[in-house]
């Protein structure tokens, strides 16, 4: 098995992300809900309100199959067959023919080539299996922050955990600059929060990107934290101009920032010593 070619290994990982894929649209589309029924639960609870029933619980994660979001009817396992189901189905239901979300399909190749690049990156070991988890994680949250504005908890932490967990080893980084970068990396970003709401009143970005920055420090270490920052403030501005250009978005709407947080801390995972060489290269750094 060891004896394979890194490009067998590479298509396995695309497979297996093509798969995985198909459950992260389950989680960007069902934990905003059942968070949100947990949350009314509780404040009925806390307020006391006894004659309120309590919400209805979205399916779950798990246990309840895939169905039609309009018809709510059954998908059969041919039509759940990542991408190619959606293919088929020409991006409609089989049996009510109302449209299905192109993101099903996007999320799916997204996590099937993001996966084969982590294997091209980290080879076919232990190191590759941490990698995927980064990446899955990275990705739910930030179909999750599109859809609702919101960096679940329940993801973060434990991809922050992780990465100091790991860092034990070490995978990137020794234990003290993991905590460290997690730190320096969370209060960066509460700093600017803050300075941004004293001097406009507003608040500019979530608390759950100071806790996805924090996680990416934990994984990289400090030296991932300023180009993180820069990348993605250069992505969001291109995608926010862009967006405002076609007339798909309104300048007074915020855009979610944490989906370009993860693209570039996973930029960075993936290729930053190359883009830093690069960086040196091109300026005569040493």
């Amino acid at each position: 098995m060891t004896d394979l070619p890194l490009w067998m290994w590479m298509i396995a990982a695309g497979v297996l992300g093509l798969l995985v894929g198909s459950f992260l649209n389950v989680v960007i589309l069902r934990l905003p809900a059942r968070l949100e029924a947990a949350w009314q639960e509780e404040a009925i609870a806390v307020l006391g309100i006894e004659d309120r029933p309590a919400p209805a619980k979205p399916p779950g994660i798990v246990r309840e199959p895939s169905h039609c979001p309009t018809c709510k009817h059954r998908l059969a396992w041919y039509d759940n067959i990542p991408v190619l189901g959606w293919l088929l189905l020409r991006g409609r239901c089989r049996y009510c023919r109302e449209p299905i979300s192109v993101q099903y399909p996007l999320v799916e190749l997204l996590s099937g080539l993001c996966s084969a690049a982590i294997v091209w990156r980290f080879g076919a070991g232990w190191p590759a299996l941490a990698g995927l988890a980064f990446t899955w994680a990275l990705i739910a949250l930030s179909g999750i922050d599109l859809r609702t504005q919101l960096l679940p908890d329940q993801i973060v932490y434990p991809l922050l955990w992780l990465g100091l967990l790991l860092s034990l080893w070490p995978f990137m980084v020794t234990p003290g600059v993991a905590i460290l970068a997690a730190a320096i990396g969370y209060l960066s970003l509460w700093s600017v929060y803050w300075g941004f709401k004293l001097l406009t009143g507003k608040e500019g970005m979530g608390h759950g990107d100071f806790k996805l920055l924090a996680a990416l420090g934990a994984w990289m270490g400090l030296g991932c934290l300023l180009p993180v920052v820069l990348l993605s403030s250069l992505i969001g501005a291109v995608v926010g101009v862009t967006l405002m250009a076609l007339k798909r978005h309104e300048r007074d709407v915020p855009l979610p920032f944490g989906p370009f947080i993860a693209a570039a801390g996973w930029v960075w995972f993936v290729a930053g010593d190359r883009l830093w060489a690069a960086y040196a290269h091109l300026t005569g750094l040493h």
